[in-house]
C-alpha cells in the first residue's frame, strides 16, 4: 500500500497493510539541513527538502508542509517571536482592550507574504511527491485562535462577560479559517488538521464547549472543501468525543493523559485516532522504553482498524533525540503491520 492508501483506509475504519505512523518532525529539518530554526522557516525550499528528508528517514506516512501556529498571526499583524532550540512563538497578543474586537477585519491570505510562502511549501512538496503520499495542512481553529490574538485571561474574560464581542470574533475568525484551510487545499494539502486545544476538557467544560467551540467547528468544517481532522493538542477529549463526532470531523488527536483504549471504544466506527505517545516524555525515553510505549499504543488502539500512531501534541520538541525517532519508527515497522497476531500471543504469555 502507498502511504495515502493506507491512511485512507484506516480513516474508512479498516485495517491496511500496517497502523499508519504519523510524526510531527516539524522543525528536525533545520537541523538535517544544518540551518537554524528561523532560517529554515524563510523559505519554502527550505521546508521541502527538510521534510522531505524526514520522510525518507523515518519512513512516515504523511509530508507536513506547515510551518508554525504563530504563523498565522503573522497574517493578523503580529510579530513571531524565534528560539534556537524550539518553536517559533506568537508575539504579544493583538487585541488588548475588548472593544477592539470591533476593528478586527479578516486577513486576507493572498495579501499575507508568509502565508503565500506556506503555500509554495505546499504546492512544491505536492509536486514532488505526487498522489502516493498524503499532505497535511493545519489550521488553528476559530475558537483557539483568541489565546494568541488575546492572551489567555482576555480570552476568558470575552468568553464569561461579552457574549456579542465572541459572536463578532468567532465570525472574524471563521472566515479567516474557512479561507486559509481552503486556499492549502487549492494548493495541493491532502486534508487539514484543525488545531482545537481551547476546546479540550482541559480547558472548557462540556457545557461550555457546546455553546462556543462546538458550534464554532460545526459551521467552520461544514465550510472546508476537504477532509479535516480535529487535534486537541494535548488536551483531554474523551468526555466529548460523542459531541466531536459530530462536527464534520474525520478523526481525533488525543493525550497521552488519557486511556487510549477508552478512547478508541468511544471512537470505535465514528472517528479514527490519532495518538498518542507523550512527546514530552519522549526526551527521556530509553531505546527499550519507546518500543514499549509503541506496542502499548498499537496493543490499545490498532486492532480493527481506524488508528494511526502519532505524538500526542502535533510537535515533536527540538529536544528528542534523533535516535528515539529512528528506534519509534522502527517499532512501528516491527510491530504495527496487520492483522496485529501478536498482541493476543503476548497476552495469551
Amino acid at each position: 500500500m502507498t502511504s495515502l492508501q493506507r491512511l485512507m483506509t484506516t480513516m474508512g475504519h479498516q485495517e491496511p497493510d500496517r497502523v499508519p505512523f504519523v510524526i510531527s518532525v516539524t522543525m528536525q529539518g533545520a537541523r538535517e539541513l544544518g540551518l537554524s530554526i528561523e532560517e529554515y522557516y524563510s523559505k519554502a525550499e527550505h521546508i521541502v527538502e527538510g521534510q522531505w528528508r524526514m520522510f525518507a528517514k523515518y519512513r512516515h506516512d504523511a509530508l507536513n508542509p506547515t510551518f508554525y501556529g504563530a504563523l498565522e498571526m503573522e497574517a493578523w499583524g503580529s510579530p513571531t517571536l524565534f528560539r534556537t532550540d524550539g518553536p517559533p512563538n506568537a508575539g504579544p497578543p493583538l487585541v488588548n482592550h475588548l472593544d477592539e474586537i470591533m476593528k478586527l477585519v479578516p486577513p486576507k491570505v493572498e495579501e499575507s507574504p508568509r502565508l503565500q510562502e506556506a503555500l509554495k511549501a505546499i504546492r512544491l512538496m505536492k509536486a514532488r511527491a505526487g498522489d502516493a503520499i498524503p499532505l497535511l495542512g493545519v489550521v488553528i481553529s476559530p475558537f483557539s485562535a483568541p489565546i494568541m490574538q488575546l492572551g489567555f485571561d482576555l480570552y476568558l474574560q470575552l468568553l464569561c462577560e461579552r457574549p456579542e464581542l465572541f459572536a463578532r470574533l468567532m465570525a472574524v475568525n471563521e472566515e479567516f479559517c474557512v479561507a486559509w484551510a481552503n486556499a492549502q487545499l487549492a494548493a495541493g494539502a491532502t486534508a487539514i488538521a484543525y488545531a482545537d486545544p481551547a476546546s479540550s476538557t482541559t480547558i472548557v467544560t462540556r457545557e461550555m464547549y457546546l455553546k462556543t467551540g462546538w458550534q464554532v467547528a460545526k459551521r467552520t468544517i461544514a465550510r472546508i472543501h476537504g477532509g479535516v481532522a480535529t487535534h486537541f493538542a494535548s488536551g483531554n477529549c474523551l468526555p466529548i468525543l460523542g459531541d466531536v463526532a459530530q462536527t464534520g470531523t474525520v478523526a481525533v488527536g488525543v493525550s497521552a493523559l488519557e486511556d487510549l483504549a477508552a478512547i478508541k471504544v468511544a471512537c470505535r466506527g465514528k472517528l479514527a485516532v490519532m495518538g498518542n505517545l507523550n512527546a514530552i516524555a519522549m526526551r527521556h525515553w530509553t531505546p527499550v522504553q519507546a518500543v514499549a510505549e509503541v506496542k502499548a499504543a498499537l496493543a490499545k488502539a490498532g486492532p480493527g482498524g481506524g488508528y494511526v500512531l502519532s505524538d500526542n501534541h502535533g510537535e515533536i520538541p527540538w529536544q528528542v533525540p534523533d535516535e528515539i525517532l529512528l528506534v519509534i519508527a522502527d517499532a512501528v515497522h516491527t510491530w504495527g503491520r496487520y492483522p496485529l497476531d501478536w498482541i493476543q500471543q503476548e497476552g495469551a504469555a
